[in-house]
């Protein structure tokens, strides 16, 4: 069976699964005011709607299948050969504040390893997918990495832990990038990131606090767009080890990693 044949289901499943939380999410975000205390408890509302919406619709194509989620879910996921990996809001301090850059994320793993990546952008309508071996892609147009092969000339982005001790590794990490990199930003969604590396508009990302669900979709979307991924010491990544380090090009990693990964 082609890749295609094989994956393109899913990929269409989960795609639907997607931009039905992504319109729960617009409707819960319709409703928020302007007290602190509403809008968490809206936001926890709308992660766990949106979140249940993905769970029923993958559920009811393939009830064999493991399931793996943010907000507390958790089927099989640990013995089921194809598990689905949700973040059903991944940049949720952008979405409390109304700052456009948030999506849902869906990704699939088949016996370890990362197959089907689904990423819904709800503000701009963008939708990325990508499966393994058929390519990555934007509205189904296809997708590819900017190439850039020289850190001077990258456009980098990192993630800094939320309300994080100064002395955090993370931010020691981004303060040795900062003078070689043309510029590093931090935009408050990894799944976003990876997008929009895959698509060219980023060159570098990294981060080493990320979940399983932070990363898993958006990692076929590199890795199909020609892309590179390790970890921080430019090893294999470990889903499950909240480390991640994805490029445009392997020159421009092999410059990086010894920055990131120096003591």
């Amino acid at each position: 069976m082609a890749d295609t044949e094989r994956w393109q289901p899913m990929v269409e499943r989960a795609s639907l699964a997607a931009r039905q939380a992504g319109e729960i999410l617009q409707d819960w975000r319709e409703r928020f005011t302007v007290s602190e205390k509403s809008r968490s408890n809206l936001v926890t509302e709308a992660d766990f709607a949106a979140q249940k919406a993905i769970h029923e619709i993958l559920l009811e194509a393939y009830p064999d299948h493991g399931y793996l989620g943010e907000e507390g879910l958790s089927e099989n996921a640990s013995t089921a050969d194809y598990v689905w990996i949700i973040d059903p809001l991944d940049g949720t301090g952008n979405y409390v504040h109304g700052f456009p850059y948030y999506c849902v994320s869906i990704g699939l793993q088949y016996q370890g390893r990362m197959v089907i990546g689904v990423i819904y952008d709800p503000t701009r309508d963008d939708l990325f997918t990508a499966a393994e071996g058929c390519g990555a892609f934007r509205n189904g147009k296809p997708l590819t990495v900017s190439g850039t092969t020289q850190l001077s000339q990258a456009m980098c982005v990192a993630s800094l832990p939320v309300a994080g001790d100064p002395n955090h590794p993370a931010l020691a990490r981004f303060i040795r990038a900062l003078p070689h990199a043309q510029t590093i930003q931090r935009l408050g969604s990894a799944e976003l990131n990876l997008a929009y590396l895959a698509a060219g508009h980023l060159d570098a990302f990294w981060s080493s606090t990320l979940k399983p669900w932070d990363m898993a979709a958006g990692m076929v979307l590199v890795q199909e767009a020609g892309g590179t991924l390790c970890n921080l010491s430019g090893g294999p990544i470990d889903i499950h080890a909240c480390e991640i380090l994805a490029c445009s090009s392997s020159r421009l990693q092999n410059e990086l990693v010894p920055i990131l990964s120096a003591e």
